[in-house]
């Protein structure tokens, strides 16, 4: 055991691929979504859905470092997996908390400083993890060094939000991983983070996404509740699963193009599309996910109990087209930073999704899931008919 443990790290090949130990952090990592959308749905405002974004950010850094650090190096054995183990618990910490992160009254300080303190313990140790995988490497060693500079200076404005509470938090944990995202896309211009497999890199991040569309089926048991099943419920149901597989064609159709582009990089340019198309783009795609999810739980509530939206109601018709759009504004944004291709349709489609929100928060909740559902089979047919016409040219 102790040999197992003094052991240097093992190097990941070319051709490695997404590990057992990788898909049960990712586990905890669903914890912390389901957490926010259970946040976000019991506050529905707009306030709560920034805090919401919020959050889904620091989450998405929390696994981002991880993500990276798998590609470099197995993550299963040795000292890695210890310390990855324990930072998974830091993430499971920080997924508990979140529903009184911005609690406020007597009190609410301590979870605020709960949650901090677990984020900085995984980052610490993500650093300390990596710092000692990239021995004998120059060029990471520096890319590591850069990106502590603005991970530890990002820790000031999160301790400071976590005792101050209130806007003060929303204003300086927003600052703080504005600060923490930016540092890591400096590091990555002037020094850059290598790709060592980008089978695994492109996979993981595929993963994730899948993981993200499975929260809105789980929406539809979290509105549901224990309410009896009626036929307007059965109907929402069945288009909430079109509106997730849609979703998810959608983005593998993408993803397998970016994939392979991925494959074809080498070098800094390797490493500046991964940390460009796949840390900065798949976030949005997350976010939106989620955001969907969130709407599906607020129209599926108000079905189970016989009521709809009325016209003061805003927030299922914000998280299902609002979300729509932010996951097509990443697909697009995903598409042009890998494979550079990026067909007209596929910019104007979140576009298109913007103005059905005021459409949608006048219907009746199953019309306007219905609706959404309506507009994604459409973009997907046209899509479909898109490349079919352009191989046959």
């Amino acid at each position: 055991m102790g040999r197992i443990f003094r052991s240097r790290p093992v190097a990941t090949a070319e051709t490695h691929r997404t590990t057992l130990f990788e898909i049960f952090f990712d586990l905890v990592f669903v914890f912390g979504l389901i957490r926010v959308t259970t946040f976000m749905s019991e506050r529905p405002s707009p306030v709560a859905l920034t805090q919401g974004f919020l959050v889904l950010l620091l989450l998405w850094i929390s696994w981002v470092v991880y993500s990276w650090l798998g590609n470099h190096v197995r993550i299963d054995v040795g000292l890695i997996r210890a310390g990855v183990t324990v930072a998974m618990a830091a993430v499971f910490l920080v997924a508990l908390v979140i529903p009184d992160a911005w609690a406020t009254g007597p009190g609410t300080t301590r979870q605020r400083l709960i949650l901090v303190l677990a984020y900085v313990t995984l980052r610490v140790i993500a650093l300390a993890l990596f710092h000692w995988a990239a021995a004998g490497n120059r060029q990471l060693s520096r890319t590591i060094r850069l990106y502590a500079l603005s991970t530890v200076l990002s820790w000031i404005p999160f301790v400071l939000g976590a005792v101050l509470g209130g806007t003060a938090q929303l204003l300086l944990w927003a600052a703080a991983l504005t600060i923490d995202m930016g540092g890591g896309v400096a590091s990555s211009v002037l020094s850059g983070w290598p790709v060592r497999s980008p089978s695994h890199f492109a996979e993981r991040h595929s993963l994730v996404v899948i993981i993200a569309l499975g929260e809105s089926l789980i929406s539809v048991g979290a509105g549901v509740g224990i309410q009896r099943i009626r036929g307007p419920i059965l109907l929402a149901a069945v288009l909430t699963l079109a509106v997730t597989v849609c979703l998810y064609w959608l983005y593998a159709s993408t993803a397998m193009a970016a994939g392979q582009a991925l494959m074809m990089e080498s070098g800094l340019r390797r490493a500046h599309v991964g940390a460009n198309a796949y840390t900065l783009a798949h976030f949005p795609l997350l976010a939106g996910t989620i955001y969907v999810a969130l709407g599906v739980e607020q129209i599926f509530a108000g079905l189970a109990h016989e009521e709809s939206h009325g016209i003061s109601d805003w927030m299922p018709a914000i998280a299902l087209f609002g979300g729509t759009a932010l996951f097509l504004a990443g697909r697009a944004t995903f598409l042009s930073l890998s494979v550079r291709c990026v067909r007209p349709g596929q910019f104007v489609a979140p576009v298109v999704a913007l103005p059905l929100l005021p459409i949608g928060r006048y219907l009746p909740d199953l019309a306007a899931l219905g609706l959404l559902t309506a507009f994604l089979v459409v973009l997907l047919s046209y899509e479909a008919w898109t490349r079919r016409s352009t191989r046959l040219q």
